[in-house]
């Protein structure tokens, strides 16, 4: 499952109806990678999607509710690479969890900027119900993968949800410092295989996720 961002292709004049909003988010993940938050606007999402100006306000009302709407998407997408990249793995508390982390990390290095507008940008409205829902649901696959590890819900045992923000925060840094290209001196990343990065990246998240005895 590829969560890479979408072609930067021109988007064709004619839709079918329904499919607008979709387009859309389509052209504003492409406006956002290429122009970052500074220089995003309605306006130039419209040009994008060769649409009338005034299409982005009518389907997601203002800027912040298109930006709200693709940071859900956003949501969607890493849960949805983390569930594929899960039912691939091993099926030990262990190798699910190490997969959950190096399906994050996937999704952050090949999507920078929506990555950064998901957890980062106070743009989205964190308490719309979709946004809310979906980020809420990645999160719970966190819990749960912590769950089947130490046999303990970290929403009853303080001890597993110090597990659980510390297991966060190490993948998300992470992903943060690969981002911004300060794993590459240390550990060249870019001269390996997709395999090999692999195995050193769970080599690194074994270090705060060591089985349990």
């Amino acid at each position: 499952m590829t969560t890479k961002p979408p072609s930067k292709t021109k988007f064709k004049k004619n839709y079918h109806h329904g499919d607008l909003p979709s387009e859309l988010l389509s052209a504003a993940e492409i406006e956002l990678s290429e122009k970052g938050l500074e220089a995003f606007s309605l306006r130039s999402v419209a040009k994008r999607a060769s649409v009338s100006h005034g299409a982005p306000s009518h389907h997601f009302k203002d800027l912040n509710g298109l930006l709200t709407a693709l940071a859900a998407q956003g949501y969607e997408r890493l849960l949805a690479a983390q569930i594929e990249r899960q039912r691939h793995a091993k099926t030990d508390p262990i190798s699910q969890s190490i997969a959950s982390g190096l399906a994050y990390i996937s999704f952050a290095t090949e999507n920078p900027a929506l990555f950064r507008l998901m957890f980062s940008s106070e743009k989205p409205d964190r308490n719309d119900e979709n946004f809310a829902r979906i980020s809420i649901a990645t999160f719970d696959r966190l819990i749960n993968d912590i769950q089947n590890r130490l046999e303990t819900d970290p929403y009853a045992d303080p001890d597993a949800m110090k597990q659980v923000i510390a297991s966060w925060a190490m993948v998300h840094g992470l992903a943060e410092l690969m981002i911004s290209g300060r794993t590459e001196r240390p550990l060249e990343l870019s001269k390996m295989t997709a395999s090999e990065q692999d195995t050193i990246l769970s080599e690194i998240l074994m270090k705060i996720i060591p089985p349990i005895k």
